[in-house]
């Protein structure tokens, strides 16, 4: 199986797959995609009837033409019924939790196969989003980067990393293994996704807003988020601005001209421009363009 296109996310928002007036509005706040949680946001007692009610969810929460992604549970009783009920037309994707190693993403993806089958569904129309947790996930970030072809993305959890180490989910506590997260997915091909913090606190927006930009700028790709307004904030910090944009463009323009007349690299407004720095621009107007084109993967 090839794998997966990549899509283009800025922002993932977390609802319960059994809240109905969150779902109901889920299309409308904007984000590029809704991550129905059968997991954390949902009781072991009502986990039964959010599965059966997650195909309906997920065509409700996808009607805005965000991708609707599902998290299962990290049980493998409970993983496959929940893959057995959200994989459908309507779900894009499944986010794994507390993924330990790439046997387990192997593993899922292999009921996924069945399922997709059963449905009359393409092989590979299921994506994965990997989250590690632990301590141990942490040492193989690598091999799970490179798992399966239907991984896309990849995260390093907050809260349950730090619970793990029994620390407080701050950016100090987190720092490394987030870090370590976005050099495996980056060498692996696959999206990096989240910020240096816990994604829990939503009181302070300036703090929020700055800590996002941090992270863009140290290499994460998009982020989840549990509150409606934090989406715009990961859009826009997640979206390349117009003075990066103009810079871009002059950056490839002048490596173009470089290249044709010969040359490996070319000064620029007191840069030194080769080709490590010319992709990075292009990569960032590619960036744009599928900001401007959310139908299209990126």
């Amino acid at each position: 199986m090839p794998h997966a296109e990549l899509p283009f996310w800025r922002s993932l928002l977390f609802c319960p797959a059994n809240a109905p007036r969150f779902v109901a509005k889920a299309h409308e706040r904007g984000a590029d995609a809704i991550i129905l949680d059968l997991e954390d946001a949902v009781a072991v007692a009502e986990k039964a009837a959010a599965r059966q009610g997650v195909a309906q969810a997920a065509a409700q929460a996808g009607a805005g033409g965000a991708d609707v992604l599902v998290r299962i549970n990290r049980e493998l009783d409970l993983a496959v019924a929940d893959i057995h009920a959200a994989v459908g037309p309507a779900v894009d994707g499944l986010v794994v939790p507390k993924v330990l190693g790439p046997e387990h993403l192997q593993l899922i993806a292999e009921v996924i196969d069945a399922r997709e089958a059963e449905r009359g569904l393409p092989r590979g129309h299921t994506r994965l989003v990997a989250l590690v947790e632990s301590a141990a996930g942490v040492t193989r970030l690598d091999a799970i980067a490179r798992a399966h072809p239907r991984l896309v993305g990849m995260a390093v959890g907050g809260e349950d990393l730090a619970t793990d180490l029994d620390a407080e989910p701050s950016a100090d506590t987190l720092y490394v293994a987030k870090m370590m997260g976005v050099h495996a997915a980056r060498a692996a091909g696959i999206l990096p996704l989240g910020v240096l913090a816990s994604v829990a606190g939503t009181h302070d927006d300036d703090a929020y807003r700055q800590m996002v930009l941090r992270s863009r700028r140290l290499g994460f790709a998009a982020a989840t988020c549990v509150h409606p307004r934090q989406v715009a904030v990961l859009n826009e910090a997640f979206s390349p601005g117009a003075a990066q944009l103009e810079r871009a463009r002059a950056v490839v323009a002048a490596y173009e001209e470089a290249v044709a007349r010969g040359a490996g690299a070319v000064a620029h407004e007191g840069e030194m421009i080769d080709r490590p720095v010319a992709l990075r621009a292009m990569r960032l107007l590619q960036r744009a363009a599928a900001a401007a084109h959310p139908d299209k993967e990126s």
